[in-house]
């Protein structure tokens, strides 16, 4: 996996994580469900990325 992609995957993640930190502290379960989405979608970025590199070597 390319570095900028596990940069990129890693920030999708934080980002995630706050946006749901804020949401729970807020009581705003749409920001809490949005940060939730994000860091599930930086995982299936990550796997990708480990499924791509599996099939090079």
């Amino acid at each position: 996996m390319g570095t900028n992609d596990k940069i990129s995957n890693k920030l999708d993640d934080v980002a995630g994580k706050a946006k749901e930190g804020v949401g729970r502290a807020t009581g705003d379960r749409d920001t809490e469900n949005e940060g939730k989405l994000d860091q599930a979608k930086s995982n299936l970025k990550d796997a990708g990325e480990k499924i791509k590199d599996a099939f090079k070597k």
